[in-house]
């Protein structure tokens, strides 16, 4: 996870985005994972775009920290497994989230300039 008070000279800033995404896409509807690539893609309008292979990693790395809880149903004869956040993903998305909008507040000060910046022309 990002924090603003880290030490870190060159963070990752990719480092929780599909976490992020994927918790924000779960928060109020379940999704199986090929779902939720087309709803990342489709929502930001093919501006962010983040493949299975980086979603179903993320989604059992969330599963085994109890961020999410799964169910398996079975839709026109297919077995999906369906994701839901729970109540420990929903602080992790809170966290998430505040640490993003710290980072593009800043990001955005140093772009237009504020309190300790000019703006970059």
């Amino acid at each position: 996870m990002l924090s603003m008070a880290s030490c870190e000279t060159n963070p990752n800033f990719m480092n929780g985005v599909p976490e992020l995404l994927i918790l924000r896409l779960l928060q109020h509807e379940e999704m199986y994972g090929y779902e939720i690539v087309q709803a990342i893609r489709g929502r930001s309008e093919a501006v962010i775009t983040i493949g299975e292979g980086v979603v179903y990693p993320v989604l059992h790395a969330l599963e085994n920290d109890r961020a999410l809880k799964s169910r398996r149903i079975t839709v026109n004869g297919r077995s999906r497994i369906y994701y839901s956040v729970t109540p420990a993903g929903a602080r992790r998305l809170a966290d998430l989230a505040q640490n993003w909008t710290n980072l593009a507040a800043a990001i955005q000060t140093m772009l237009k300039g504020g309190k300790y910046a000019e703006a970059i022309p």
